[in-house]
């Protein structure tokens, strides 16, 4: 399965070095890691896209990455769950929601005593880069809960994951109340990146890749050992799912 938007956004582009000298290279690939090429063409290859000249692509996916997925799930999700009224959003900061309206209050004593900003610090005051909430739901705040955190990669690199894992843990630990679906979205081609987030304790509920099965057939046919292992594991343990199913399971909880 494959997201709506993916061959708007996932195509080759010129490039003058790169470890294997070719001209044109994924958009989404590391030009300095040969086997994120080579899986990277034959994601694709497997969405049929022409590899003798550059793609009509973004030159920054990151943004468009965003907004695609704030569009697609404020059209689906009212289609499979319509009796709910959702909010989807880019930019929103949690203080917005009914489980983080109290870190407002936070922030104003934090702002009035500079040195309480010293030990508490303002790293609580996240913005996702895409959130869905429910406005239908009564709350003592009079504010929407959040149901889902989406950060949106369009690679994944070790400071991304970081930052990930980092305003997962911020939302999990500062919460009043139940928690919402803190999920990653990415075009990441190696699957090793992947595991890398996919991995861990629970900050990041799951991730989900817009090219998913693109991506099996690539592993399976250009991947290495490492990698071929890296994708078993995080397929098989349901860490990493396709994109497609994200809408239905947020419709579902």
């Amino acid at each position: 399965m494959t997201a709506p938007f993916a061959r708007s956004l996932l195509g080759w582009k010129a490039s003058t070095k790169n470890k294997l000298r070719w001209p044109l290279v994924p958009n989404f690939a590391d030009v300095d890691n040969p086997e994120s090429m080579r899986i990277a063409a034959g994601v694709l290859d497997a969405l049929g896209v022409p590899p003798d000249e550059a793609s009509d692509v973004p030159k920054d996916p990151g943004a468009p990455l965003e907004l695609a997925v704030r569009d697609d799930l404020a059209g689906t999700l009212p289609v499979l769950a319509g009796s709910r009224d959702w909010i989807v959003a880019c930019g929103q900061i949690i203080t917005k929601f009914d489980q983080y309206a109290h870190l407002s209050e936070v922030y104003e004593l934090v702002r009035g005593y500079p040195e309480l900003r010293v030990t508490i610090g303002t790293d609580y005051l996240i913005k996702p880069d895409v959130t869905v909430a429910l406005n239908d739901v009564s709350t003592e705040s009079w504010l929407p809960p959040l149901h889902a955190a989406i950060s949106c990669k369009w690679t994944i690199r070790s400071d991304r994951v970081q930052n990930i894992r980092h305003e997962c843990l911020q939302m999990i630990r500062h919460r009043r109340g139940r928690q919402p679906h803190l999920v990653t979205v990415t075009a990441e081609p190696l699957p090793s990146r992947i595991a890398s987030i996919a991995r861990g304790t629970g900050e990041v509920d799951a991730v989900y890749h817009v090219a998913f099965d693109a991506m099996a057939a690539s592993v399976a046919r250009h991947a290495n050992a490492d990698q071929k292992d890296a994708w078993t594991e995080v397929v098989g343990q349901r860490r990493l799912l396709s994109y497609e199913a994200l809408a239905g399971i947020l419709a579902s909880r």
